[in-house]
C-alpha cells in the first residue's frame, strides 16, 4: 500500500507509547509540528490557536496520572486522535462546519470521546466536516492532490490520517461519509454496524442511519480502535490475522483462534454496480482477479434490481430526519445555513409522516431481502468499489456516495481498503461489507484481503 511521507501507522505508535520507548509529550509535539507543517495546505483541522499548549498539557497530565508500568497502560495511551467536528469534546468548541454560534451547538461530551480518553488517547483537535455532515464541503483538500476533494462529510478525519498528522481519527457516516473519504484519501476507513458505537453527544444528521467510525492507515489500526470503541467487542472472533504484536493483540482483544477460513466474496451485480464509472469498474475487475489468484472464492450475485427505488426510499427517510434534527436551529438561524444544507432541510419539510413511515417499512423489507440473498448465495462478505471513481477535481463537491448507500441503508458494517491508483495517480478503494452484527468477522476478513491486495 502506497502512503504519503510522514504516515503514522497506529499499531506501532500505540505500542511504543505503551512500552515507554515513546512518550505522550513527544507524540503531542510531533503531532503539532506535523499539523503546523502540513495543515496550511490540507486544512484538515479546525483552526485552534492554543492547540499546542492544550495538547501538551493533556499529555503531561496523562503521564503524571500514570500508570507508570507499561503492562498497565491502556490500549491508546498517549495516542493523538482527530475528532470530527460534530462530536462534542469537553473543552473544545463544536462548530459542525457551520457559522451558527458555537454556544448554540454545545452539548455534553460524547461517549465515543469518553471511551477514547479512558483508553489513554489525547484529543489532537477537531477535524473539518461538511456543514452539519450533509453535503456543503469544508475547506479540506485531498492530501494526494490538493486540487481534488477529500470526500465528505468526514473530510478532515480521512485527510488528517492520510497526511500523517494523526494515526487515528473519528468520523461518522450517514450515507457514505466514512467509506468514500477513506477511498479518496488512500486510508482504511471502518464504519461499524448501525448502533455499535453510541452516538450520544454527536450532532445528528439522520438518526436512522448515523454511525460513528474510525480511520487509520491499515486494518490493524482500525481493529485496535474498534476494540476500544465498539459495544460488546468479541476478541475471540477478531483474531490475530491483523499481524499485530503481542502487546497490541492483548490491548485490541485480538487473540489467535487458529487459521481462518477464507470468506466467500460476493459481487453485487446489477444496476447498483453499474453506478461506478469505467475506471472504478476496471480497477474492481483487477482486484477481483487478484483475490481469486490468492485463493478467494468470488461469486457474482444479482441483487438490487430495484436500485432506483432503494435510493428513493433512503432519501425519503434521510431528508425527513435531517429536517427534524434541525427544526429548532433552522427556525432561529436559517439565514446562516449554506445552500446545500437548506435544500436538504426544505426537501425534508415536504415529506410527511405517512411517506416516512412507508419508507421505513420498505427499508425493513430491503434489509431482509439483502440478507436472504447473501445467505442463499453462500456469501460471507460483499465486495464493491468504495466510490464511483477517484476523487473528483472539484472542491465544491464531496463526490457521490451512491456506492455506500445500500449498505448504510441496511445498517451493515463496512470497510474501505486502499486498492491501487487511478490513471491520474489518485487512490482507489475496495469496499467490504459484512452481515449485520458481524463487525469482528468483517475486520478479520479485511486483514486477509488487505494482505492479498498488497501481494503478501
Amino acid at each position: 500500500m502506497e502512503t504519503l511521507p510522514g504516515c503514522r501507522p497506529l499499531v506501532p505508535e500505540a505500542a511504543a507509547l505503551r512500552s515507554g520507548t515513546d512518550d505522550p509529550a513527544a507524540a503531542a509535539s510531533r503531532t503539532c509540528d506535523r499539523i503546523d507543517a502540513v495543515d496550511p495546505h490540507v486544512r484538515a483541522f479546525v483552526p485552534e490557536p492554543d492547540r499546542r499548549a492544550r495538547l501538551l498539557g493533556a499529555a503531561r497530565e496523562l503521564m503524571a496520572a500514570g500508570p507508570s508500568h507499561p503492562a498497565h497502560r491502556p490500549a491508546l495511551y498517549g495516542v493523538p486522535v482527530g475528532i470530527k467536528d460534530i462530536v462534542h469534546v469537553e473543552g473544545v468548541p463544536t462548530r459542525a462546519g457551520s457559522t451558527l454560534p458555537p454556544e448554540v451547538l454545545g452539548g455534553a461530551q460524547a461517549t465515543v470521546v469518553d471511551r477514547l480518553r479512558a483508553a489513554g488517547a489525547l484529543i489532537a483537535g477537531k477535524t473539518v466536516t461538511a456543514e452539519f455532515a450533509v453535503t456543503a464541503p469544508g475547506p479540506t483538500r485531498n492530501p494526494h492532490n490538493v486540487a481534488h476533494t477529500p470526500g465528505g462529510s468526514s473530510s478532515g478525519s480521512a485527510a488528517a490520517v492520510a497526511a500523517g498528522m494523526v494515526p487515528l481519527a473519528i468520523g461518522t457516516q450517514t450515507v457514505g461519509s466514512m467509506i468514500r473519504p477513506a477511498a479518496y484519501c488512500g486510508v482504511v476507513g471502518f464504519k461499524p454496524g448501525y448502533g455499535r458505537i453510541p452516538v450520544d453527544g454527536v450532532i445528528p444528521n439522520a438518526i436512522g442511519f448515523d454511525t460513528l467510525g474510525c480511520y487509520a492507515t491499515d486494518v490493524a489500526g482500525v481493529a485496535l480502535a474498534a476494540s476500544v470503541l465498539c459495544d460488546g467487542w468479541r476478541p475471540e472472533v477478531a483474531d490475530a490475522d491483523t499481524h499485530a504484536d503481542a502487546d497490541t493483540e492483548a490491548a485490541a482483544g485480538l487473540c489467535a483462534a487458529g487459521p481462518a477460513r477464507r470468506p466467500v466474496l460476493g459481487v453485487p451485480v446489477g444496476p447498483y454496480l453499474e453506478r461506478a464509472d469505467d475506471e472504478a469498474l476496471h480497477a474492481f475487475r483487477e482486484q477481483r482477479e487478484r483475490l481469486g489468484a490468492a485463493g478467494y472464492t468470488v461469486r457474482e450475485v444479482p441483487v438490487m434490481a430495484d436500485f432506483e427505488q432503494i435510493v428513493a426510499q433512503f432519501f425519503t427517510m434521510n431528508r425527513y430526519e435531517v429536517a427534524r434534527a434541525h427544526a429548532d436551529w433552522f427556525a432561529r438561524f436559517g439565514d446562516l445555513y449554506r445552500d446545500e444544507t437548506v435544500a436538504a432541510i426544505r426537501q425534508g419539510h415536504s415529506i410527511g409522516d405517512a411517506d416516512y413511515g412507508a419508507a421505513r417499512v420498505r427499508r425493513a423489507a430491503f434489509r431482509e431481502r439483502l440478507a436472504a440473498d447473501g445467505k442463499d448465495a453462500g456469501i460471507d462478505v460483499w465486495i464493491a468499489p468504495s466510490a464511483t471513481g477517484p476523487a473528483p477535481a472539484d472542491l465544491t463537491s464531496t463526490g457521490s456516495s451512491v456506492m455506500c448507500l445500500p449498505w448504510s441503508n441496511a445498517g451493515l458494517p463496512s470497510v474501505s481498503l486502499p486498492a491501487g491508483r487511478s490513471a491520474g495517480g489518485l487512490p482507489l478503494g475496495l469496499q467490504l461489507v459484512g452481515p449485520s452484527g458481524a463487525d469482528e468477522e468483517l475486520l478479520r476478513a479485511a486483514s486477509g484481503i488487505e494482505r492479498a491486495l498488497n501481494g503478501n
